[in-house]
């Protein structure tokens, strides 16, 4: 079997995911297109270069429906003969991207392929595009759906994880992101944003917050507790599923949970053939990939047993 190699990574700074935020006049083709002229350029990708840009992204709607990564392709410097898959898998539309463009290639259908996404969350609302699974009830009850910061709650409750804990988590991923920013080791990563004249919108990510500490953390108000506790009762709903626990411990707010961001991020990935006859050196090899459903009702514990 043919291996599959990354030769090359490259992603935009993370921009505020609200209306005030650098990115947001910026369209997700638009912002799309910054990564892969980027990797054209560092990898003289020149004609039908890759078998397919294969590109995730959650929130498939308006500016962001249809084929975007074929929209993104003709936004793009990259030859048009060049053909775009858009795919969604929600959180790990980007990731089950470049394992979708891995496994083609470890099959031999295709030589290269640039996979990767975008989310544009300051222009498309997360949820705007509708989900089954939300909104038919016959789904929701079924499956004791409740919203995705709930499901946080529920982790940390489950398994024991305290409000101090995740702070102290979000303190050290602060400490450590300005700590990178300031190092330089992002140089190589990350490729401003400029507008039609050349000028830069976005060079850094915008999300950092370095004075973040357990003092000012401890002032924010847990940001699901409202809406667990309040109609339509989520916390009720979720506690019908997991009866062992006696309440819901609401530990998650702003300052300890994933930021809303707009970004995009994209890989060239190839076989061990295609980078020699294109003269470049891999960064390393995926060796395998692996995927699995899991409860619905806590729905992040995927990365657990798929290693």
């Amino acid at each position: 079997m043919t291996e599959a190699y990354i030769y090359d990574a490259i992603r935009t700074p993370r921009g505020k995911g609200r209306k005030d935020g650098s990115l947001h006049e910026v369209t997700a083709s638009r912002l799309s297109a910054v990564v892969l002229n980027a990797l054209k350029k560092r990898n003289g990708l020149e004609g039908h270069a890759v078998e397919d840009v294969i590109w995730g992204n959650a929130t498939q709607v308006m500016e962001q429906g249809g084929c975007l990564a074929r929209t993104a392709v003709l936004a793009s410097e990259l030859d048009q003969s060049i053909p775009g898959l858009s795919i969604n898998r929600f959180c790990a539309s980007g990731m089950e991207a470049v394992n979708l463009a891995a496994n083609q290639i470890k099959g031999g259908a295709g030589a290269a392929y640039i996979a990767g996404g975008v989310e544009m969350m300051s222009r498309i609302t997360m949820g705007s595009d509708g989900a089954a699974i939300a909104v038919d009830p016959s789904l929701t009850m079924e499956h004791y759906f409740v919203p995705q910061g709930i499901s946080a709650d529920i982790i940390a409750t489950e398994y024991g994880f305290s409000r101090d804990d995740a702070d102290m988590l979000a303190v050290e991923s602060q400490k450590r992101a300005a700590a990178a920013w300031a190092d330089k080791r992002f140089n190589g990563s990350v490729v401003a944003v400029r507008d039609i004249n050349g000028l830069p919108i976005l060079e850094r990510d915008e999300y950092l917050r370095p004075g973040t500490d357990m003092q000012s953390l401890g002032g924010l108000k847990p940001a699901f507790k409202d809406m667990g506790e309040s109609m339509p009762g989520f916390d009720k709903i979720a506690l019908m599923k997991y009866p062992h626990l006696e309440q819901i411990n609401h530990i998650h707010h702003a300052g300890n949970s994933s930021g809303i961001v707009d970004g995009a991020a994209g890989v060239l990935i190839g076989s061990k053939e295609y980078g020699q006859a294109n003269g470049i050196k891999p960064r390393a090899i995926i060796r395998s990939t692996a995927k699995i459903g899991t409860d619905p009702t806590i729905m992040l514990t995927g990365p657990g047993p798929s290693n």
